[in-house]
């Protein structure tokens, strides 16, 4: 998830502006930064309690909603920010990493792991 994250933003930046680029970057950072924690968070408790799968993803994901919702507001009221950019950078990795998260998920529940 790191590699695929930074690749793509180093592909964007070498396209863009500094302030775009900027943009993007703290667009990526915060739900990298959730997906980051939560798998193997998630990958663990599986591995070991996999009966407490369910409620610590739930647990998780309410984390993420306040940690992610106190990011965009600090970063959209507290930084000078291009907001277009950096709204739809968060918006797709958002969505990439829950995606990749999703499918880790399936391939754990496989039989398969990392």
């Amino acid at each position: 998830m790191v590699g695929a994250s930074v690749g793509t933003w180093l592909c964007v930046a070498a396209l863009v502006q500094p302030d775009v680029r900027l943009a993007v970057l703290l667009g990526l950072v915060g739900p990298l930064i959730a997906a980051t924690v939560s798998w193997p968070v998630a990958e663990w408790t599986y591995k070991h309690r996999p009966d407490r799968l369910t409620r610590v993803m739930s647990v998780a994901f309410a984390g993420k909603m306040v940690f992610l919702g106190g990011y965009v507001a600090g970063a959209l009221r507290g930084l000078s920010l291009s907001p277009v950019p950096f709204v739809a950078s968060f918006t797709s990795y958002f969505i990439a990493l829950h995606l990749a998260e999703a499918l880790l998920l399936k391939r754990l529940f496989d039989g398969g792991s990392r």
